[in-house]
């Protein structure tokens, strides 16, 4: 329950350290730190227009995308404490009910008959089949290293001690940070701010979106945002007392803002082309820590 909590506040700014930070980098201003919460109230107020080529299909997917989304935050641990669930490998749980709400995306874009959308869906289903393997050898990893197989227990047991802990938990999280960045079509994969269809791939799937819909589909990505710096955090706040780990937790948030901030504001977007050899590089780094367990 704790993380729950946690992760919802911090989805409250995180995107919006993100824009603050990219502003900075580009010598502006920027908006106010809550404005992409205020962007998301804005449009939750507002009705809702749908195609006449579309189906219920459409309609339902972005309820069922924050649904999935809110569903695997809930077996995110906080260090040895469970999530609001929590059982022996609930992170088979996590990864596959993120794939219903994306594949619930797809089918959406499939839906409207846009052949835009429909290449947008294409590269999304590409990308995140790519990025599958480098989670579950990292956490299946982690999991061998600690004899343990839920999130809870994985993390719990996992304390930095060693230079190794310290190297296992640093890829850890660089692949983590990036698996996020992934999932969320961001730089380098992805350019959220980008108005060619041609080159857009979360973006161009949602095009036909708008007011409510658009809103939850929003804030689902503020919240996998949130939820996948929680996982990051996890691997740094074992062993702490519990205030000096809610104040952990929250920092490694906001540093995990700050790195998407900077990893977008001095990285160009990869050529479409690219994009599968940087996704595979992930996996071996992912192998680098199930070669290491394995051998200390």
């Amino acid at each position: 329950m704790v993380s729950l909590l946690l992760i919802l506040l911090s989805s409250i700014v995180f995107t919006g350290v993100v824009v603050r930070v990219k502003s900075k980098a580009q010598g502006r201003k920027g908006p106010v730190l809550l404005q992409p919460f205020y962007d998301v109230i804005r449009l939750l107020r507002k009705g809702t227009v749908y195609s006449e080529t579309t189906s219920f299909v459409f309609r339902i997917a972005p309820s069922v995308y924050f649904a999935t989304v809110v569903m695997a935050i809930c077996v995110v641990p906080f260090a040895d404490c469970g999530g609001l669930f929590s059982f022996d490998c609930d992170f088979i749980f996590f990864a596959y009910v993120l794939s219903l709400g994306k594949f619930f995306n797809i089918i959406a874009a499939l839906d409207t008959g846009s052949s835009f959308e429909g290449m947008g869906a294409s590269r999304e289903a590409l990308f995140s089949m790519l990025v599958e393997p480098a989670f579950f050898l990292l956490i299946g990893s982690l999991g061998l290293l600690t004899g343990h197989t839920s999130f809870a227990s994985i993390f719990g047991m996992f304390h930095l001690g060693s230079s190794v802990s310290y190297a296992f938990a640093i890829i850890s999280a660089f692949v983590l940070l990036m698996i996020c960045m992934i999932e969320n079509s961001r730089m380098p994969v992805d350019d959220p701010k980008t108005h060619l269809e041609l080159t857009m791939i979360h973006e161009v799937m949602i095009l036909d979106n708008s007011g409510f819909d658009l809103g939850l589909i929003m804030q689902a990505t503020h919240l996998k945002f949130a939820m996948y710096s929680a996982l990051v955090a996890n691997l740094f706040i074992g062993g702490l007392a519990f205030g000096w780990a809610v104040l952990a937790f929250l920092a490694i948030e906001v540093l995990c803002a700050v790195c998407v901030g900077i990893v977008e504001s001095f990285m160009a977007r990869h050529r479409m082309s690219h994009n599968a050899q940087f996704i595979l590089a992930l996996t071996s780094l992912s192998l680098l820590v199930f070669f290491g367990v394995k051998f200390i």
